[in-house]
């Protein structure tokens, strides 16, 4: 590889580019398999479009494919401060009885401040701390036996921000792969929504195997990129 060549890859500016907003989805393709494929071959650098289901055809009989089962959490809750402002949490790494969490509007929630919501048991957020990363607040739960079912019950799927409408009921099965397994993750493993259990199947019946880790989705990946040579980037 020429030398401007690997500069230019690691260089951020070389993946900026023009995403017209009609063409978000906003909805997903059913079946999932349905969805679009982009492939590129290595060989000739020539690009295809596919649909979601031929990656069938990239997969041989002996190879494994490693699924990560984590299960995303409704975690997007909305309060209020006793002045009655409206707050917005995203909660994103679980430390206990305490999270790591994005918070709006950050600049009117410093430490001390009480978050509370409109359910029957006083559940309550205390901020705790400020994280270094904007909007990051370190937060505690108050009056809260079972803090799993309060989001269950309160909280909405954190829906990214490219899709512009609200969360909806059907967002708690669409959002999430068909394998998902351990609650954890504040955002979907984003590669893994378009298998659907009868594209699985098929993958298997061809003789590749099935593997699964568990990595939940947290902070890392609201980090934005500020580092121009990519290679400095710290994800996790």
């Amino acid at each position: 590889m020429h030398k401007n060549q690997e500069k230019s890859i690691y260089n951020l500016q070389s993946y900026q580019f023009n995403l017209p907003p009609e063409l978000i989805a906003q909805y997903p393709v059913e079946p999932r398999h349905q969805s679009r494929l982009l492939v590129l071959e290595r060989q000739t650098g020539l690009i295809k479009n596919h649909i979601f289901a031929d990656i069938i055809d990239y997969l041989e009989s002996g190879d494994t494919l490693v699924l990560n089962d984590t299960r995303v959490i409704p975690a997007r809750l909305y309060g209020y401060k006793d002045s009655g402002a409206k707050v917005e949490i995203l909660l994103l790494n679980q430390r206990g009885r305490q999270w790591e969490a994005l918070v709006r509007p950050a600049k009117r929630l410093k430490p001390g401040s009480i978050v509370r919501f409109d359910d029957q048991n006083g559940v309550e957020v205390e901020i705790m701390a400020e994280l270094n990363l904007a909007g990051g607040r370190l937060i505690e739960f108050k009056n809260c036996v079972d803090q799993m079912s309060f989001i269950d019950q309160m909280g909405q799927m954190p829906l990214p921000p490219y899709i512009n409408r609200p969360a909806e009921n059907s967002d708690k099965q669409n959002y999430q792969t068909i394998y998902a397994r351990e609650k954890g993750s504040a955002a979907a493993p984003t590669a893994g929504l378009h298998f659907s259990q009868e594209l699985l199947q098929h993958i298997q019946d061809k003789g590749v195997n099935l593997a699964t880790i568990l990595l939940h989705v947290g902070l890392g990946t609201f980090r934005p990129v500020s580092s121009n040579d990519i290679r400095e980037h710290q994800m996790h």
